[in-house]
Parts: structure tokens; C-alpha cells; sequence
């Protein structure tokens, strides 16, 4: 370590400290990308996932204890229409979940890709993640980010239990884990996300947030 002292007086002028000079500034923090992108991401990850799942595989447990394969695609398609109303500022009912995969047979995973782009076209409408809006009042871009959270840990979801590969959409999981981390007291007294389970050192950024919402990010349905 080099003490005060040991500063030769000669030292050139641009390498000692300018008294008078102005203090360093931060530079402005990155500008998050819209929500409808990462919505658009989040759905083209997602998409491969469900149009691999097949019909014999629908009754299959997930990690989502209450629901089976079928019934967390039709809670998914249900989210995925109703966000769409919440972007403009509409109320939704989230009392009943519609059996889409039966209403549209073979043809699902054709009509959630079109639920899905009408998803991002209805967050890319300008100022829809701006204001509040949902029945709780929420700052749009936090309700936006629900449903991109929705989309993104559900296909790990099914992914998991139909043994088919999944990645996340790039950006998504760092948004998901700041959303995580501001909603889960909220979320786990609504029994919506359960206990954390702890996060093993060298553990991904996608098995960190899985860890959050209370997922084994090693579940197997053995």
C-alpha cells in the first residue's frame, strides 16, 4: 500500500486530484425495454413449449400442485385474454377459467399464439403501462409484468411436466426477479406464491426466481 508520503511532489499535474474539480455523477440508469417486448419475447419462448405438449400428456401433474397440465394451459390462456382488458384499463372477472382447450380442440396452441400477439399489441398501445390500473390499482407496468411473469414461469411449468426443454426469454427473468421481490408478502399471504426455498451457490438467475415463488426449480413428478 502506497502511504500519502511516498507521492513524489513532482508527479505530473494529471495524475493528482483537482480540488476544485466537480464530484464524478453516476451515469443515468438503462431505460427498462416496454413491457410489450418483453411480453413478445416471453411468448415466443413460451410457444415451442406448448405446441410440444401432447394430448396424453394433459392430465399430468405440474409444479403448480393444484393444477394439471390442462388445467394450468386453460389458466394460462384465461390470463393471457384478460391482461389484454387490463392493459386498457377494463375490469376483469378472474372467477371462472373457461375450458379453452376443449372449446378449440387441436387448434389451441394456434389460438393462444393469436391470444398472445393480441396480448402484446394491447401493452404496445401508448400509455398502456402507464397509470394504475387492475382491481388493486396497481401501476400498470407492475400488472404488465404479472402477466409476463405468468408467461414466462408457466411454460417452465409445463415444460417441466411434459419433459420438454425450455430457456427464457433474455431480459425477462432480471425484470421478473425485481417483480418478485417487491409482490411476494403480498403474493404469499394470498397463497399465490409459496415459502422461498433457499437458492444453492452458482444457482441460475431462472432457478433463483423459480426459488422465489416457492419452486423446486428440480421438480419431477416422480
Amino acid at each position: 500500500m502506497t502511504d500519502m508520503q511516498d507521492i513524489p511532489d513532482d508527479a505530473p499535474v494529471s495524475e493528482q486530484a483537482d480540488p476544485t474539480a466537480p464530484a464524478p455523477t453516476a451515469p443515468p440508469a438503462p431505460t427498462p425495454p416496454p413491457i410489450s417486448a418483453l411480453l413478445d419475447a416471453a411468448a415466443q419462448a413460451a410457444l415451442p413449449v406448448l405446441r410440444g405438449v401432447r394430448d396424453d400428456q394433459l392430465g399430468l401433474p405440474t409444479p403448480c400442485a393444484e393444477y394439471d397440465v390442462r388445467a394450468l394451459l386453460n389458466h394460462l390462456f384465461q390470463v393471457v385474454v384478460a391482461f389484454q382488458a387490463l392493459a386498457a384499463k377494463k375490469d376483469v372477472d378472474f372467477s371462472t377459467t373457461p375450458d379453452r382447450l376443449g372449446d378449440y380442440g387441436a387448434q389451441w396452441p394456434d389460438r393462444f399464439a393469436q391470444e398472445a400477439a393480441r396480448l402484446v399489441e394491447a401493452w404496445a398501445v401508448p400509455g398502456a403501462q402507464d397509470g394504475l390500473t387492475g382491481g388493486m390499482k396497481l401501476p400498470a407496468r407492475t400488472v404488465g409484468a404479472m402477466v409476463l411473469l405468468d408467461l414466462t414461469v408457466h411454460a417452465w411449468d409445463v415444460a417441466r411436466a411434459a419433459g420438454l426443454p425450455y430457456t427464457p426469454a433474455p431480459g425477462c427473468v432480471a425484470e421478473l426477479r425485481t417483480l418478485v421481490a417487491q409482490m411476494a408478502p403480498t403474493a404469499r399471504k394470498m397463497n399465490v406464491f409459496a415459502e422461498p426455498l433457499p437458492v444453492p451457490p452458482g444457482a441460475s438467475a431462472l432457478d433463483a426466481l423459480l426459488a422465489g415463488t416457492g419452486r423446486d426449480p428440480h421438480w419431477t413428478a416422480g
